[in-house]
């Protein structure tokens, strides 16, 4: 399905469901549950499909990128380009929360009622260490990964894969054609799994309106405003940077991921719009074997979306408690979000995992978390909407650095695959 033609119907399955979760909300109350429980189940029947295409997905696009690279040198060159962007941009998302939220100071503007300090978030606070982190990241079998759609431990093995691969040269020529052709399979059977995304998106926000209403927004609504002024400055921020890179054309890369964009937004889920995003990042320009190597790395380190919303919650809670934390710990905050938030992508709920873990390392209540359960569905759909944004521009800028940013392809041009042919 065109791209266009795939963001009309996406925007017209999120007017619907909004319309019908309000209408179920507000005038048929006593069966508002049922309602949202039925069409809860059409997101769960989409975002499962898109599991069962992420990790064969990934790990053929992956290994056939690496694979024509030719040797380590060059995987080690993108590796630490990408890398190099990921820890600014996120320090940049990091300091961007951070900075918001002491100038706006919702916790105490909002006069919101201060949690028990014993009361239970429900979040696991001591998920994350060093040990989690190296779980997280290397795997003890790659069927195993894939079975739990661990995408950084299936890069981890693709990289050590296709590595091989280019070191033994013609000898792994076949292995290499048949991975490519598993790669076209896989990104056919992503075009057919993306005609149920509109279904998906009907879903997902009839199901949240129809449970919690839109009465929650107005309670929440000085906060929400706030984060996302935040994340169009950040995206506006990620824009310019991007736009020093690769010129002008960052515009019509921001145009050309609206679709993906909005399908992450709508179905709050950043692996939801992975295979659109890759597929319109090659119909950009992007060289196939580096955006098949940057963004499946970027949805694991470069989370720019959740990472702004780290800081901004931690301070936030803090706010509500009114303790006062000193631009020393602050720093240290940054510091340590840089590192705890890397690699858990696997980790259900991996935002509000990270920030129970700060908010016990730097004495803040766990349980101010409480505050934000209940519309952390709403504040997910821009953080996922943002890490498809961070990636995209990503993958343009270490496209450009290695000089293989090409000509837009239109899409009544582009073929139904997004993995071309390359030598």
């Amino acid at each position: 399905m065109p791209s266009s033609r795939l963001t009309t119907y996406i925007m017209v399955g999120l007017v619907l469901g909004l319309l019908s979760g309000y209408v179920s909300y507000t005038y048929f109350p006593e069966s508002a549950a049922d309602f949202a429980e039925a069409a809860g189940l059409l997101p769960t029947m989409f975002l499962r499909l898109i599991k069962m295409i992420i990790a064969p997905l990934v790990f053929s696009t992956l290994v056939v990128g690496i694979a024509k690279m030719g040797d380590i040198a060059t995987v080690g060159r993108i590796g630490g380009k990408a890398l190099g962007w990921f820890i600014f941009a996120s320090l940049i998302s990091l300091t961007l929360g951070l900075v918001l939220v002491e100038t706006f100071e919702p916790g105490k503007a909002m006069q919101l009622p201060i949690p028990d300090s014993h009361a239970a978030s429900g979040i696991e606070a001591g998920a994350l260490s060093l040990q989690s982190f190296i779980a997280h990241t290397i795997p003890t079998s790659i069927l195993d990964a894939m079975a739990r759609n661990e995408i950084l431990q299936i890069v981890v093995f693709s990289v050590f894969f296709g590595t091989a691969m280019a070191a033994l040269g013609a000898r792994s020529k076949p292995v290499i054609e048949v991975v490519d052709v598993l790669a076209h399979i896989m990104l056919k059977v992503t075009g057919y799994v993306m005609l149920f995304a509109p279904f998906a998106v009907f879903g997902a926000l009839a199901t949240t309106v129809a449970k919690q209403g839109l009465g929650i927004l107005k309670v929440y609504g000085i906060f929400m405003g706030e984060f996302y002024f935040g994340l169009l400055l950040l995206w506006a921020i990620l824009t310019l940077l991007g736009g020093l890179v690769i010129g002008p054309r960052i515009l019509r890369l921001i145009k050309r991921v609206r679709s993906p964009v909005i399908l992450a937004f709508s179905t709050a889920s950043s692996e939801a719009a992975y295979p659109r995003t890759l597929e319109e990042l090659e119909k950009f320009g992007c060289s196939n074997r580096i955006a098949s190597f940057v963004l499946p790395v970027g949805y694991s380190f470069n989370l720019d979306g959740s990472m702004m919303y780290c800081t901004f919650a931690v301070m936030f809670i803090a706010q509500v408690y009114g303790i006062d934390i000193p631009i020393s710990q602050q720093i240290a905050m940054v510091a340590v979000l840089m590192l705890t938030s890397k690699g858990i992508a696997g980790v259900p709920r991996a935002s509000l995992v990270v920030i129970a873990a700060t908010l016990a390392q730097f004495g803040i209540p766990e349980a101010g978390l409480v505050l934000l359960l209940g519309i952390d569905h709403f504040l997910d759909m821009g953080r996922s909407a943002t890490n498809v944004i961070g990636n995209s521009i990503a993958t343009a800028v270490v496209s450009k650095w290695e000089g293989e940013l090409t000509e837009e392809v239109a899409d009544e041009k582009a073929t139904a695959t997004v993995v071309s042919k390359e030598a």
